[in-house]
Order: structure tokens, then sequence, then C-alpha cells
């Protein structure tokens, strides 16, 4: 349970909702989500041993507890970055341990790279760097994970459009397209091993899927050979990353590519692990690596 939540303004009409947990003197650590409009999940808190990090876990601009819902106004990658700096000079921290999974993990980078002096080390897990290769990919079947899933994927947009997935998919989910949106969630839901939703989407997935577009839309709002020349910035910290070998949404090559631009970085593939952080193994192989950056972090 959190010690301390916090409704954080940061500006442009947004609050994020942050909590702390575990000891207010432990190890600070920051915990940065996927989506991007995921949100942060209660379960996230396993990751951190109560009795040594001092986490903090935060809903992005117009995610999860965030206000407003769904608010894509100031809402880019760059604003994120300095939101993170907000709660960190918030909270009084000079520096911590920055982890982030999927897109979580180029958020990291990029806020790593901006940022270098107030990081700690890294703990970076199924990794994503947005490239023009990795959206294609994603949208156009995922080379083949899960035929039927992407079937339904695709049938769901007219045939002349279908040559462009990712552009017919966005502007409906910019659009607020309902029918569009639970697709979308769907073939997400499909290529983590998840069975389809039961019902229509609540207003928190629905938000999701509009943050999704308006990232994806812009390529996340980063440039992957910006982002791995800024990797230049961090070679002396502790940094792990872990890799589902079985991750059909961030494929293992991509964390490959990352590892290359980072050389100081320890790659640990987990080989049965697909895309979801809280499976057994993916999330034992998470605190390991978290264990192994908070006990060589310089603070």
């Amino acid at each position: 349970m959190p010690y301390r939540t916090h409704q954080l303004p940061v500006g442009d009409g947004h609050v994020l909702h942050v909590e702390e947990c575990g000891r207010q003197d432990g190890i600070p650590v920051v915990f940065l989500h996927g989506g991007p409009g995921s949100g942060y999940s209660t379960e996230h808190r396993r990751f951190f041993d109560p009795k040594r990090f001092r986490a903090v876990l935060f809903d992005q601009r117009g995610c999860g507890g965030s206000t407003p819902l769904g608010g894509l106004t100031c809402n880019t990658t760059l604003h994120l970055v300095e939101d993170i700096e907000r709660i960190r000079t918030s909270l009084g921290i000079e520096r911590w341990i920055v982890f982030g999974g999927s897109w979580g993990s180029l958020l990291a980078l990029i806020y790593a790279g901006r940022h270098p002096l107030r990081v700690a080390g890294l703990v970076l897990r199924g990794i994503f760097l947005a490239s023009d290769e990795e959206l294609r990919r994603y949208v156009n079947g995922a080379e083949g994970a899960v035929p039927r899933a992407w079937k339904a994927f695709a049938g769901g947009i007219p045939e002349a459009e279908r040559g462009d997935l990712l552009r017919a998919y966005t502007s409906r989910l910019l659009a607020g397209d309902a029918a569009a949106a639970r697709r979308w969630l769907d073939y997400e839901r499909a290529l983590m091993g998840e069975s389809p939703l039961s019902e229509a989407p609540d207003a928190r997935r629905l938000a999701k899927t509009t943050i999704q577009a308006h990232y994806l839309a812009h390529a996340c709002f980063s440039d992957v050979n910006e982002v791995l020349a800024a990797c230049s910035r961090l070679r002396l910290l502790p940094v792990r990353i872990v890799q589902g070998r079985r991750d059909a949404v961030c494929p293992p090559h991509i964390a490959a590519r990352l590892q290359r631009a980072l050389p100081n970085a320890v790659l640990r593939y987990v080989e049965a692990g697909g895309h979801n952080a809280l499976a057994a193994d993916m999330a034992a192989a998470c605190t390991a690596a978290l264990g192994f950056v908070a006990a060589s972090a310089d603070f």
C-alpha cells in the first residue's frame, strides 16, 4: 500500500496521480508504465521490496487517475519527460533509478538522455524504440503471431484502407470510434496472450486508445536515431535490460539494437517470456535486474 499519494498539477490543465510506496528513506526508483496511456497497476508495486525501496508510481498525462482523462492537449513525450522531473523535484529526490517497460522503456531512455545527472541507473523491460519498422510490424500482424485476431483486426477496416492500417486505426480512435477501440484492444490483448474483452471498453480503456492513437500518429514524438545517439550519455550508468524471447509486441531484436548503443548494459533474455511483465518469469527477471542496479548505483 502507498504511504503517500499526491494529485500533482503539472500545468496545461493536467493533474497527475502519484503514489509513493515502501520506505521513505529507501532507494528511490520511479516506475514508468507502458501504453502510452495504460496507466500503472497496483500489481506493479510487487517489483519493489518495501523494506528496500522508495518506489514512485504515477499515471502519465490523460490516463489512469490523472486528469483530464483522455486529455491530448500538451500531451507529448517531452511533456511527460518534464513531468518526471517535476515529480522528482516535488518529492525532494536528488537522483533515482528509472524503471520502464514497453513504451515506458522508450520514455525512460529519453528522460535519461535529457537528464543524465538525475539518473542513478536504468531497468528497461520489453524494449520499444518507436521506429517505423516497429509500428508497421505491430499493425500488420506482428509476423503472424496471432493470425485469427489479426484477421478480425484488419477485417474491421474497409479493404481500400488496409494498405495503411496504422493511419486507418489512429484516425478512427482519435474520432472516438468505440467499435474500432474494441478491435484495437482485443488485438493487443491477443498479442499478450489474453482473451478478448467480455464487455464494451470503459472510459479508462477508451482514453488509453485515444492516447495511443495520438502518440502513434506522431511516431511517439521521438526519433529512434536521436534516442540511440543519446545513449552515449548513459555509458557510465548501471543498466539492465529484460526481454522476453516470445514477446510478440516488442520483438527481441529491438532489445539487441538498444544494447549495441548501450554496450555497458546487460541484456537478459527470458526464454519463455512474453510481453506481460507480471508473468512469474518476467517479474522475477525484472526484480533481479532492479536488485542489481540498486546495488551498483552510486547515490
